[in-house]
Parts: C-alpha cells; sequence; structure tokens
C-alpha cells in the first residue's frame, strides 16, 4: 500500500498548471514580445528559489468515473521566492489564460500572497498585466448574474503600504483592479511601448465617443509625466532589474533597519569643480544631478520619478554605505521651484524615507512656491502646504545643505526647524523671505518714485542689499549654523550618517502610508 498513484497524479497536474493557457496563447503571448509569467519569476529571482503556493488550483472537468479530462489553470501564481538572498513574496498576472480576467482567476491567491508578505513581513513584488484580478463581461454569461463590486486584498494591499516594501510592474496592458494595484505600491515600473495603463481600456473609450488606442489613452508618454507611475523600463529585462535595484535601499519591512552595505569610495573623497559648481551670477542655472552624484557613494544614486515634478528630483542613494533618501530643487525647470506636481512627487519620497527609515538628504535651491495663474489653478499652495506638512511630521533624521537659494514658506519646508538643525550651507546660500529682486521695488517704491535718476538709485540700493545678503552676516548672527566649502560636503554627510544610523528605532509609524 503506498500513495504512488496520487503523488502521480500530482504531478500530472502540476505538469499541466505550468502549460498556462496553452501552447497558441503561450505563442501569442511571444509573438506580441512579452513573456509569460513563468518566464518573468524565473529572470527575477535567484536560481532555483520559488516555492509556488496554489499552483494545482484552477478550473477542472471530470468524466462520470471522477477522472480528471481537462484543466485551466487559475490566472495567478504566487509564491515565495529570494532576491539576491532575501526572501520575498510574487504575485504574477497569467495573460495567456482569459487575459488575466476575474472569470479565470481565483481570489484567494491574491489574497493569500498579500496577506503571506504581510504577516511575515516579506516585500512582495507584483507582475500585472491584464485587467490583475478585475471583471471581464463574459462573466455574467458564464455566471449567470451581476454582484456588487468588492475589491478582492485591498486592505492587505492598504495595510502593506505602511508595513513591507511593495513594487509593482505592469508589462502588458494593465486596466481596472489591475491599474489600482499597479499605482497602489513604494514603486512602479511600466515598459515603454509595450504597456498602458487605463481604468477602462480603448473598447469602453471608443464606445463613448472618444477615438482612442491604447498608447494615446495609457501609454508611458502620459503615466509617466503626471506620477499616476514612477518610472519607464525600455523592455521587460530592465524593469526587472529596476526592482531588484528598488528593493536593494529597502529593509524587508518596517520592523527591520535599512542594510549598510560594505563601502569602497573614501568618505573624504572630494571633487574639486564644486567649488564652482553653482554660478556666482544668481540668474545662472546649473546641473543638480552631477553634485547629487559627487557627494554621494560612487554609481550609487537611483533616482525615482524623472518625467514629472521635474522642479525637483527624488531617489535612493548611498552614504558611507548607508541607504539615503534624496530630495533636491532641480534648478533647471523653474528655477527648482515647487509646483503642484513637485509638491506630490516630494510628499511622496519623504513619506517613503518615513515608513521605511530612510534617512534624507535634501539638497536645497529653493526660490519658494511656482506663482502665476497656471500655479494658482493647479492648486499649488494646497498641495505645497500638504508636502510642508509631510516634511514637519518626519521623525526620521534629515540633513539639509542650502547650495543656494531658499526664500518664502517652501524654502523653510527644508528641514522642521523646531528640531535640531543639521544644517549646512555653501558660500552661494542666498535666503529670505523673499528674493531681494522680487521685492526692492515695492520695499523703495516711494523713495524711486521721488528719485530724479530711480535707475541709479535702484542700483545703489541693491548694492547695499547685496552685502546684507551675504550668508557670513547670517552665520554672525547663528541664522546659519555652519557654512562649509562645496568640497567638504560628501565628508560632512558622511559624518552625519554615521551618527543618523544610531538613532532610529524599527517599527511601524503612528501614521499609514497610503497610495
Amino acid at each position: 500500500m503506498s500513495w504512488e498513484k496520487e503523488v502521480k497524479e500530482l504531478k500530472s497536474r502540476i505538469d499541466l498548471s505550468k502549460k498556462m493557457g496553452g501552447k497558441e496563447k503561450v505563442k501569442r503571448q511571444h509573438d506580441a514580445g512579452r513573456t509569460t509569467v513563468r518566464e518573468r519569476i524565473v529572470a527575477l529571482i535567484d536560481k532555483d528559489s520559488f516555492r509556488e503556493i496554489g499552483g494545482i488550483a484552477g478550473r477542472s472537468e471530470y468524466d462520470d468515473e471522477g477522472n480528471l479530462i481537462n484543466f485551466l489553470p487559475a490566472n495567478s501564481v504566487i509564491g515565495q521566492a529570494k532576491i539576491n538572498n532575501r526572501p520575498v513574496i510574487i504575485y504574477g498576472d497569467d495573460f495567456t489564460v482569459r487575459g488575466g480576467a476575474a472569470d479565470a482567476a481565483i481570489h484567494e491567491k491574491m489574497i493569500a500572497g498579500e496577506r503571506f508578505a504581510n504577516e511575515y513581513r516579506m516585500p512582495i513584488i507584483r507582475l500585472i498585466e491584464g485587467t490583475g484580478g478585475g471583471g471581464s463581461v463574459k462573466s455574467l454569461e458564464n455566471d449567470g448574474y451581476t454582484y456588487v463590486p468588492a475589491n478582492p486584498a485591498w486592505d492587505w494591499v492598504v495595510k502593506n503600504m505602511s508595513t513591507i516594501p511593495v513594487v509593482s510592474l505592469g508589462l502588458g496592458p494593465v486596466a481596472g483592479l489591475g491599474a489600482a494595484r499597479l499605482v497602489s505600491s513604494h514603486y512602479s515600473v511600466i515598459v515603454k511601448k509595450m504597456s498602458q495603463v487605463f481604468v477602462a481600456g480603448p473598447p469602453v473609450v471608443n464606445r463613448l465617443g472618444e477615438t482612442v488606442t491604447k498608447e494615446s489613452l495609457g501609454g508611458s508618454e502620459i503615466h509617466s509625466k503626471n506620477g499616476a507611475i514612477d518610472d519607464v523600463a525600455q523592455n521587460e529585462a530592465e524593469a526587472l532589474l529596476m526592482a531588484k535595484k528598488f528593493l536593494s535601499y529597502l529593509p524587508s519591512s518596517t520592523y527591520e533597519l535599512p542594510e549598510k552595505k560594505n563601502n569602497k569610495d573614501p568618505i573624504d573623497r572630494s571633487d574639486k569643480w564644486l567649488i564652482g559648481a553653482v554660478p556666482k551670477d544668481r540668474r545662472e542655472s546649473y546641473e543638480i544631478r552631477p553634485i547629487i552624484k559627487s557627494v554621494t557613494d560612487k554609481d550609487s544614486f537611483f533616482e525615482i520619478g524623472k518625467n514629472w515634478g521635474t522642479s525637483s528630483v527624488s531617489g535612493f542613494a548611498r552614504l558611507d554605505g548607508h541607504p539615503v533618501v534624496i530630495l533636491a530643487n532641480n534648478p533647471q525647470v523653474y528655477g527648482g521651484g515647487w509646483t503642484a506636481d513637485s509638491s506630490l512627487k516630494i510628499i511622496r519620497i519623504v513619506e517613503i524615507a518615513e515608513t521605511f527609515n530612510l534617512p534624507i538628504v535634501h539638497l536645497v535651491d529653493n526660490p519658494g512656491f511656482l506663482v502665476g495663474t497656471h500655479a494658482e489653478r493647479q492648486g499649488t499652495i494646497r498641495h505645497g502646504a500638504r508636502a510642508l506638512a509631510a516634511i514637519y511630521q518626519l521623525t526620521t533624521p534629515i540633513c539639509s545643505i542650502i547650495l543656494r537659494r531658499a526664500f518664502g514658506v517652501a524654502g523653510a519646508a527644508h528641514m522642521n526647524h523646531t528640531h535640531h538643525k543639521y544644517r549646512f550651507a555653501w558660500p552661494s546660500g542666498d535666503w529670505g523671505s523673499l528674493p531681494v529682486e522680487g521685492g526692492i521695488e515695492a520695499a523703495y517704491k516711494s523713495d524711486l518714485e521721488k528719485s530724479d535718476n530711480p535707475k541709479k538709485l535702484l542700483k545703489d540700493i541693491e548694492e547695499k542689499l547685496n552685502h546684507v545678503r551675504s550668508p557670513f552676516r547670517s552665520a554672525e548672527k547663528f541664522s546659519i549654523e555652519n557654512i562649509i566649502d562645496p568640497r567638504d560636503t560628501r565628508k560632512v554627510l558622511c559624518e552625519w550618517i554615521n551618527l543618523a544610523a544610531n538613532i532610529r528605532t524599527p517599527g511601524p509609524k503612528t501614521f499609514g502610508m497610503r497610495p
């Protein structure tokens, strides 16, 4: 007596499940330039580390004797695996089975994957294609009834945003619930020309009278610039690499601290060109990204959301091996001023830093909020005030380097002034309630009107005030704590991070991060 027969049947069912939607559907997937969900998992994880859960779940047909005659696997593949030897949970949609629609899904698998990741404190990576568990009208005919909608696993989706790193990759057309799950992540990526994201696809939109294609409705040109997704990959392989890179900066959950890597880049490395990085002419701009790369560990800067909120730059980097969040103004877009979009971008990266105990390096050149009718129509002050609140709520350490400007309400948001101000300024620092150039004519209006030579008087006033605006005058009054040689920036940041790393306490925050 043994269970040999049953074990053979188990193996047969596993083999059937790995055929997915069948040869024809797999070929169609490949012909479209996309790999299958199982091929993606193999490419993403450490070799032979995948342990599938619910692999033989699906729809079966039996003959009168109870023998299995047909089997269609569920259109989702879940399991645990390792990436760079760290345990993770993988959830992948199988587009070869009913295009990822709900009538081929077993929703409990989605719930199980999210819950497993949360309770065992492991990052989750979602490989999303199709509706991602969303509906299909075809199911109405098959089921014979309609239902009041509910979103499977959504409570776990929300909990996971405050507990574990969540990465979602859109690897084909993504609609409905799949789109909602894609954006409900700490990091989301779609593939150029191959992936599109929409609430409802072209057939629905065209029926409403608007003529669109998948790309014009929800392609990367749209969603990489509006903040719906974080980044765009050139192909599937790059998307998988971006996911792995993102996770390398984060702990497995909020109950751990980010891991320090071995650092081979000298902490006292100094790039001589930094002394002239900021132009003396305040009207001239400069590149911020080379400065970021100069002061952080070599090749460690990983930018996030490059194509939206472009007056701000955000991402991850390392200092003496410690992962940090980078937040910086981009002087080449609106002079680095805060817009509605850049404020939303700032909120997002600051909340990731707070959730996962990542210290923040803030490189400041902020002329204030964007002004004008466009800024007012965008509700800039509303979103900017929320960004200011996010910075003031921080409990993770922050170090600010004032490169040039810090003006007004937005400029004051470089850190919470009620905490110890661990900050430095370059000699190019220029700050106040508003720039001298912007307020001089209003402040001296009556004097200029009475003057026989208002142009000369204006020039004389500007020269006098330029002496007063010197950062050394502020340092005399202890309004700025330290002014440093720009070439020493990396050294002081590395000294700071080795202090900051010791004051963090792992564990959930008092408020959770939402999508």
